[in-house]
């Protein structure tokens, strides 16, 4: 595998390209997250200052939340160069070898997916984290011996949405521990109004309040919306984006006013009517509505336990009544029996 297969760009996989034009550049322009982004300041201004690389970061959360665009901006505030790839794209050490070995000083090194990546890989990675050296073994047999090369000091920047999927000795290397959580209905609009000034798109501000709120939480979300309500505007309107436009636009998108779309409700669905509201396994549900477990657990239930829908048991998933409010269904369910569970 080529270095250029391994290097995948700021749109790897996972991302759209689309989104390039409107990522931030800087923390400064960087919407929400206020808490994490006050102290990545103080991390990046201390290691500048000392001209040393930035300790190593760990970045979990859903997927959309901004991790790649955040590893980004930390390289632009360091003023050094930045190498993106994907734990799957790294398939040999030698893979990875490549790659540390013609970085540049202080470069701040992304893997997304870091979760996934190979035990040899992981092993040859925690000695470059530690003592920035790979370990390489020449020859085979009775003559192999170790070698260590020198690879620059560098800032490792690891992404995941399976926080808990990451191994111990891998994620105690990390020296910043970075949690990323949905979007508040304030943060979203001014991330939709910035995207709107970029694309010199008009939307009124009852439409960016409808539009924040059927977007999951979720810049990357919110930013597709906004593309398509940019068409419904352009072909069907004047061009503006009204809150007719945007109720209209969800509707034939089959996004509620809670941001749940077909595929949500149809799991919420299969959880009342066909399990009577569960417990139910994670696996059968999702065999339930033609999805696969990682999806169901990944991008679909995170939002939807986090807005109260279901709740995750050691027996397994539970519709809430609130789930069943959501829907128009009777519950039989009161808030004492949901302590039941």
């Amino acid at each position: 595998m080529t270095e250029d297969n391994l290097l995948s760009g700021m749109s790897h996989q996972g991302e759209d390209p689309v989104d390039n034009p409107i990522r931030p550049k800087m923390l400064d322009e960087f919407l929400g997250q206020e808490d994490i982004k006050s102290n990545l300041k103080v991390f990046i201004q201390a290691a500048k200052e000392r001209q040393e690389a930035l300790d190593h970061v760990f970045l979990s959360g859903p997927p959309g939340l901004g991790k790649t665009t955040l590893a980004g901006i930390m390289a632009n505030e360091l003023g050094v160069e930045t190498r993106v790839t994907s734990a799957p794209a790294l398939d040999k050490p030698k893979d990875l070898a490549g790659l540390l070995t013609t970085i540049s000083d202080r470069t701040v090194f992304f893997i997304d997916e870091i979760h996934r990546l190979k035990p040899a890989i992981e092993e040859m990675l925690y000695i470059a984290m530690e003592d920035y050296e790979l370990d390489w073994i020449i020859g085979q047999g009775p003559s192999a011996r170790t070698i260590r090369i020198p690879v620059p000091p560098f800032t490792m920047v690891g992404a995941t949405t399976k926080p808990g999927n990451v191994t111990s000795p891998l994620y105690t290397r990390f020296g910043i521990n970075v949690r990323m959580n949905f979007y508040n209905s304030q943060e979203l609009q001014q991330i939709i109004r910035r995207t709107a000034s970029i694309y010199n798109i008009t939307i009124t501000t009852d439409a960016a309040v409808l539009l924040s709120g059927s977007s999951r939480g979720t810049p990357r979300i919110a930013n597709r919306l906004l593309r398509r309500m940019r068409d419904f505007a352009q072909v069907e309107a004047e061009g503006i984006i009204t809150e007719d436009i945007v109720r209209n636009g969800l509707q034939r998108l089959e996004v509620d006013e809670k941001g749940l779309e077909r595929v949500d409700r149809e799991i919420l669905r299969a959880l009342i009517v066909k399990y009577g509201g569960g417990p139910v396994g994670a696996e059968t549900l999702a065999i339930s509505v033609g999805e696969g477990i990682d999806s169901l657990e990944d991008f679909y239930e995170p939002y939807m336990i986090q807005q109260g829908f279901i709740k995750r048991t050691p027996r397994g998933r539970v519709a809430t009544a609130l789930a069943y409010k959501h829907l128009g269904m009777e519950s039989g369910i009161n808030e004492n029996q949901e302590l039941l569970f």
